[in-house]
């Protein structure tokens, strides 16, 4: 039995897939925010609450808004202040005498994708958040790649590549990231920099949605800035591809939702990648919000 946790900064879902990965529990709590031995407590609990419903001890993933660091196992998140700066992956082992599995939660969406029938034959699945940020996660023949440092996927934080800085033009706008760097891709790809850029450029504050419906009714400032982005969209995922090379991509996250997204993505890719590359398939992902807990819990296939 495999049980997938993926805790947020408000809920905590916990899952449980059988040996043919069919979700037969769902359980949804409030996240402790306050005390981390609480939260230790809300964990080790269900885990025991299902090892007993089930008479197995079921392999336990989990899911965070964050990093663990790969030396010393201590996560990084701000989502989750109960459990920042502390090892949970190894308290948690410690109380359930088992090993736990944690990884971020943008990597457990991406493997909830690649696990799906209908790709669990490609080798290279990229997974994409656009989101109110940018990200995604690596996994390659079934399991995630995460890197020596837990930072693999961690795409927002590269910068904006040279062919897209001079694609924006003279008034492109220089965006501070959270992470203290300037230019990262995450001000920019995200749901959050589509807003951000028609507002630079058109100095007027709208939210997606809306910019989306304007684009729809032909009005010229959305259809301008509709095509701006998804060239600038093509020129940084054609480096992106060009470095992992995917079988196939899926993209989550709100901005996903925008169809027009996979009609125009594969015409501008090619001129972006090199002569002898083809763009990889671009699908919607498949299981939304239910990815998370669904990938946490398959960080354990072998």
């Amino acid at each position: 039995m495999y049980y997938g946790f993926d805790i947020g900064g408000t809920k905590i879902e916990f899952g449980a897939f059988n040996e043919q990965l069919e979700r037969v529990t769902t359980k949804r709590v409030p996240t402790p925010t306050d005390s981390y031995d609480t939260l230790l407590d809300v964990v080790t609990q269900l885990v025991t609450e299902h090892d007993h419903e089930f008479g197995v001890e079921g392999k336990v993933g989990i899911g965070i808004p964050g990093i663990e660091d790969a030396i010393t196992g201590a996560v990084l998140t701000s989502n989750i202040p109960a459990a920042k700066g502390h090892t949970l992956r190894c308290d948690l082992e410690a109380r359930l005498g088992r090993t736990v599995t944690v990884d971020n939660d943008a990597n457990c969406f991406a493997l909830s994708e690649a696990w799906d029938e209908s790709l669990r034959h490609e080798p290279g699945v990229l997974g994409l958040i656009l989101g109110t940020g940018f990200g995604g996660g690596m996994v390659f023949n079934g399991k995630v790649f995460s890197g020596m440092n837990h930072v693999g996927g961690e795409l927002g934080h590269a910068r904006l590549p040279i062919d897209a800085w001079f694609h924006l033009g003279e008034n492109a706008p220089l965006l501070q990231c959270g992470c203290g760097k300037k230019g990262c891709l995450d001000n920019y790809l995200s749901g959050r920099g589509f807003e951000l850029l028609y507002q630079a450029y058109y100095g007027e504050t709208l939210k997606a949605p809306m910019i989306i419906e304007q684009y729809h009714i032909g009005e010229v400032k959305a259809v301008e800035h509709v095509d701006r982005f998804l060239e600038l969209l093509a020129i940084c995922f054609a480096n992106i591809f060009t470095g992992l090379d995917p079988n196939v991509v899926v993209l989550g996250g709100g901005l996903s939702n925008f169809d027009v997204i996979y009609d125009e993505l594969p015409k501008r890719l090619p001129q972006h990648l090199l002569s002898v590359s083809r763009p990889p398939k671009i699908i919607k992902a498949k299981y939304g919000d239910a990815g998370g807990v669904r990938g946490a819990a398959f960080l354990n296939l072998k």
